[in-house]
């Protein structure tokens, strides 16, 4: 590895960075936690776990990036003191990705299945039980992901990755936008808003809190260096918080958006909104069959989707990538050929894990890809955001002055003094006491 890459833009990066957090999380697992955890309340705690905890990540995160100008397996090591063991945080990061890539690579086939289904016009024998509980299918359209993300990665940074993610990201947004248009004038449109904008405070728990916390972490693939690497890419023209809440502004919009989407069609069609994860797979599936021109409104859809997945599924390859190369100096298509066939072994898990592989390792019905959610959600993000927030905020780690130091440098929003203890204090305080609540309330049988 000769050289380091950058991106070419502040867009790129802004853009790269959203698609990084928008994906899956927005569109698939955002819109049917709400629904399994109330609507309108959900959505208003997790506005505030964005706001206070998410935002806050983000930045720590970007500057951390920046300031190694390292992947998160090197970053620690650059900026640690003699003899700290800080870096240790850096291979769980490489973890954390590889184990987000685990399911995420099989539910981005999901995408392109469905997809595909549509535009050829067969999609109406479409169900979620029968796509996840059939090996080839779930097999092929894993390995699809896994090609298509690494081959698009064997380019230099700025001719691939950023290239594809700018009109990725913008052809996301006007689907989103033609879709919402269309669900919008669906006659159950007025109830399934008001589930979804109006909260009610009655079903408002702890329960609630805590998902909306590991979803903000999730959809933002804050705490295991995913947006570290990009805050690497970036030049010193602009400081980090306002790039940080551009991010946030990006990935929050297309969330409200998909449910904009999703929760109309539900109250049009009699669809339970606490269906799960299969809530999108069968409700959509449900709408587009049974509407006028529903072949090229779902083959929309699900091109929406796709394009969804494939930004945050190409930014997490990028930064598990990133470090593998570090560590071996290799070039991008020799990476790309052993990260890609080490990530399909794993992901093998996922895709055969409703079929030839059974495993449940936590209540009934859980599978392999609840196993890698709850290392990676439940785990690896809420924690690995702790130890970013010590690292920064404290003389035993980085140190507060370094920090607000490097986010600040170039124009732009910077962080204040008064600011301090919602980092310092707020922020890791807030994510532990959560997480043990996490663990307490957790389906373990």
């Amino acid at each position: 590895m000769n050289e380091r890459d950058n991106l070419g833009s502040r867009l790129g990066f802004i853009l790269l960075s959203a698609g990084c957090a928008i994906g899956c999380g927005n569109v698939w697992k955002f819109p049917w936690m709400a629904g399994q955890y109330g609507g309108g309340g959900f959505l208003l705690i997790y506005f505030f776990c964005l706001l206070l905890l998410g935002i806050p990540c983000l930045v720590m995160e970007f500057t951390l990036g920046r300031a190694a100008n390292a992947s998160p397996v090197k970053m620690y090591q650059k900026l640690e003191k003699p003899g700290h063991k800080w870096h240790l945080h850096g291979w769980f990061c490489l973890l954390g990705c590889v184990a987000l890539m685990a399911f995420y690579t099989v539910v981005t086939g999901w995408m392109i299945y469905y997809f595909v289904s549509f535009l050829t016009g067969k999609s109406a024998d479409l169900g979620f039980v029968e796509m996840i509980t059939n090996p080839e299918v779930n097999v092929i359209y894993m390995l699809i992901a896994v090609v298509v993300g690494f081959a698009v990665l064997c380019f230099d940074i700025k001719s691939g990755l950023e290239r594809v993610s700018k009109y990725m990201m913008i052809g996301l947004f006007l689907l989103m936008l033609v879709l919402a248009g269309r669900s919008l004038t669906m006659p159950g449109a007025a109830e399934g808003l008001s589930f979804y904008l109006i909260p009610d405070f009655s079903k408002i728990n702890g329960s609630v809190i805590v998902g909306a916390m590991n979803q903000a972490f999730f959809t933002l693939s804050l705490g295991i260096g995913a947006m570290a690497i990009f805050g690497s890419y970036i030049d010193k023209k602009h400081s980090l918080l306002g790039e940080s809440i551009n991010v946030v502004i990006l990935d929050t919009l297309v969330a409200i958006i998909s449910g904009l989407i999703m929760f109309p069609a539900c109250f049009t069609y009699g669809i339970e909104v606490n269906a799960g994860p299969a809530l999108l797979f069968n409700t959509m599936a449900t709408v587009f069959n049974n509407m006028p021109g529903g072949r090229i409104w779902g083959s929309l859809f699900f091109l929406f989707m796709v394009f969804a997945a494939f930004s945050t599924e190409l930014a997490v390859f990028e930064g598990i990538l990133a470090c593998v190369r570090e560590l071996t100096g290799w070039e991008r298509p020799k990476g790309c050929f052993v990260c890609g066939v080490v990530i399909a072994a794993l992901s093998l898990t996922t895709a055969l894990g409703y079929s030839v592989l059974p495993f449940q390792p936590f209540a009934e019905g859980s599978a392999w890809l609840d196993f890698w959610d709850f290392i990676v959600s439940t785990n690896l993000l809420p924690l690995g955001s702790v130890v970013m927030a010590l690292f920064c905020c404290y003389k035993f780690g980085w140190g507060w002055e370094n920090f607000v130091r490097e986010a600040n440098e170039g124009e732009g929003l910077k962080i204040k003094n008064w600011m301090r203890p919602v980092f310092m204090i707020f922020v890791p305080i807030c994510v532990i006491v959560l997480y043990v609540i996490g663990l307490m309330q957790f389906s373990w049988k």
